[in-house]
């Protein structure tokens, strides 16, 4: 191989020079026709977190030659997949991974990037720049990504609430809307995930007795958090009827703060990782946003119910300025059964059981009960 040149972690990802000097071109807003590429080098980006639809994350980096000198690049490159087919698949019954590809549309992030979200966005909100999406076969694709410069963000409850109204001017904005209603992810969403993985995972691990005495669970999840999540698991038919009666709006899908990219030099927020994008009932956003720092125990449980008190007038703030009158106890509902459903119910740490129970394990564990008591509160507070 070339030694200016190294892409082999790429696989079959991997374009050809002149194709990538034009994605670069692209990139750097140079006119493809004027450049060559001289070095290029891919390896692969580490993250830590699961992604049952990703089968890798690169970064393609190198120089290209244009008519005012030598020019750097960097692309991200994203590899997707349909779950079935992935190594995580193993984990599932047979019987099970239909149900599972039906809950998780691998294909949706493809034809987001190939499609006018990026032009419908509201001001404030931005998204990576497509520079190729690639259908790989019929289980899969490659995303070719401008880069997108970030800055670490500590967030903070005034943070979350910036993020609370763009997210809401992005749920009730009409273009946004039109995208969504195409995107192919349906409501059943809701329904798929109650079916699915609360009906076949989280709800007989909350019914088991021994489970319940596991000491990290014991420790942490009192014999009255216990019932009172039992009760809920019961009501679960109810509580999606009730969704699937609330008004559908746009959705990223997977709002955590860790898919809302912060910039160095503006105010901007950057929406990365689109695979759950779609219809959703109002507020399903709110959910992750407001709980994605605590499950990953860089913020904790303490501050939700001050958090969620700056979100969800910041989000309500956002759907009224996008021209949506809808009251703030009709999202606060909605969004308290969503909390419930997406993070409360699943707040057992299954995924720890397996270890040591040591001081941290507990610790965690306790931040995870004190977030599914804030989930209960929350929707015995908004019933009617």
């Amino acid at each position: 191989m070339n030694s200016s040149h190294d892409r082999t972690s790429l696989g079959a990802l991997d374009i050809d020079d002149e194709q990538l000097a034009t994605l670069a071109a692209e990139a750097l807003g140079e006119a493809p026709e004027s450049v060559r590429l001289r070095a290029s080098r891919a390896e692969q980006h580490p993250y830590d977190l699961p992604a049952l639809t990703t089968a890798g994350r690169h970064w393609v980096t190198g120089t290209i030659s244009t008519p005012n000198g030598d020019r750097d690049f960097r692309l991200f490159v994203k590899h997707v997949q349909r779950f079935s087919t992935s190594l995580h698949a193993a984990m599932v019954p047979e019987e099970h991974r239909a149900a599972v590809d039906a809950a998780l549309p691998w294909a949706n992030e493809p034809s987001v990037y190939r499609s006018t979200l990026a032009s419908a966005l509201p001001e404030g909100l931005t998204m990576p720049r497509a520079l190729l999406v690639q259908g790989l076969d019929a289980n899969s694709a490659a995303i070719w990504l401008a880069e997108v410069p970030s800055a670490p963000t500590q967030w903070t409850s005034a943070d979350l609430a910036r993020a609370a109204y763009l997210l809401g001017r992005f749920a009730a904005n009409r273009d946004v809307r039109a995208v969504a209603a195409k995107s192919g992810h349906r409501m059943a969403a809701v329904r798929d995930y109650a079916e699915g993985r609360l009906r076949h995972q989280v709800v007989p691990a909350l019914l088991d007795e021994g489970l319940a005495h596991h000491p990290l669970i014991a420790g942490a999840f009192s014999p009255d958090l216990i019932a009172r999540l039992r009760r809920a698991a019961h009501r679960l038919p109810e509580f999606v009827e009730e969704l699937e009666g609330m008004p559908l709006m746009a959705s990223h899908g997977d709002a955590c703060p860790n898919n809302l990219l912060t910039h160095p030099d503006s105010t901007d927020i950057t929406l990365i990782d689109f695979g759950f994008f779609g219809e959703q009932p109002a507020g399903f956003d709110l959910s992750q946003l407001l709980v994605g720092e605590v499950q990953l125990g860089r913020r904790p449980a303490a501050a939700l119910a001050d958090d969620e008190e700056a979100v969800l007038p910041a989000y309500v703030r956002g759907l009224r300025d996008e021209g949506l009158d809808i009251s703030e106890s009709t999202v606060r509902r909605s969004h308290a059964l969503l909390l419930l459903l997406f993070a409360g119910l699943s707040a057992y740490p299954l995924e720890h059981l397996g270890g040591p129970v040591t001081p941290e394990a507990l610790a965690a564990a306790s931040e995870r009960a004190q977030m599914a008591a804030f989930a209960l509160d929350l929707v015995d507070a908004t019933s009617s």
